[in-house]
């Protein structure tokens, strides 16, 4: 294994490039948001332009400021579709956009309070929803999705976090059927990814510690399965190929 797989245990010194990073991608958003508010305005292409270069900039940032990069495995899927991915931080969020040249996540309504950040979800084609309204947010989700494939532009890839939740590296928490049901309603196919980058960008920030993250997208789920075996195979997928991820950066010794 290479030694650039397995994070080093935090020093001060990852603590302050790690504030320093942040302060960083905190002027880079507000400059490029303002400068790039004349495109996104035009519409959802411009404003994935846009996104792609603020994308750039914090992966780019993270090389440089944090000695973190991204290393991806598998296919890089395009074409309409769903991504089912595991979610351990904030780093699993930028890779995947990064990766995907027409993405959108489906996200907690609250992200559009998030200045300039929220605007541009939007624009971009994010699903924002209220997660305790149930079975009505399942349909706002399904009529937004359809809606986006009739226009010339497509759907693109819709990114959804099936645990509903950041989970630490190594953690498993129970799946929910949000992509499931959207699967069956729109015969899309789901695209599975594991990841470990929760060890290195921790699920709250900090310290974030260098070395190379993980993102692999799985071989497709076609459409024709039934809720639960669906839901069965995400998980028997997504979890043994994260749990090698985590045996690759370490487990539970590289987190000590």
């Amino acid at each position: 294994m290479a030694a650039g797989y397995r994070p080093r245990r935090a020093s001060g010194l990852d603590w302050l490039r790690t504030g320093i990073y942040y302060v960083y991608i905190a002027l880079a958003t507000l400059v490029l948001g303002i400068v790039g508010l004349p495109l996104g305005l035009r519409g959802r292409n411009s404003a994935n332009r846009v996104a792609s270069i603020w994308l750039g900039q914090m992966l780019g940032a993270a090389r440089v400021i944090l000695g973190l990069r991204v290393e991806y495995r598998g296919e890089v899927p395009a074409g309409d579709l769903l991504i089912a991915a595991k979610h351990q931080s904030f780093l699993d969020i930028l890779a995947l956009a990064r990766a995907c040249p027409r993405r959108a996540f489906v996200m907690k309504r609250e992200v559009l309070n998030v200045p300039i950040m929220g605007w541009f979800a939007r624009k971009v084609g994010c699903i924002p929803i209220d997660r305790a309204r149930g079975k009505e947010a399942m349909r706002q989700i399904i009529s937004e999705v359809a809606t986006a494939r009739e226009t010339p532009e497509g759907l693109g890839q819709l990114i959804f976090y099936p645990e509903g939740t950041r989970t630490r590296p190594g953690e498993k928490v129970p799946y929910k059927h949000g992509v499931t049901v959207v699967q069956r309603a729109t015969g899309l196919p789901i695209v599975p990814v594991a990841v470990n980058c929760g060890m290195f960008w921790p699920k709250r920030g900090f310290p974030i510690r260098p070395g190379i993250a993980v993102v692999e997208f799985l071989p497709a789920i076609p459409a024709g399965l039934r809720a639960e075996p669906l839901l069965a195979e995400l998980e028997n997928r997504i979890e043994p190929a994260s749990m090698a991820l985590f045996h690759e950066a370490g487990g539970r010794e590289a987190l000590a």
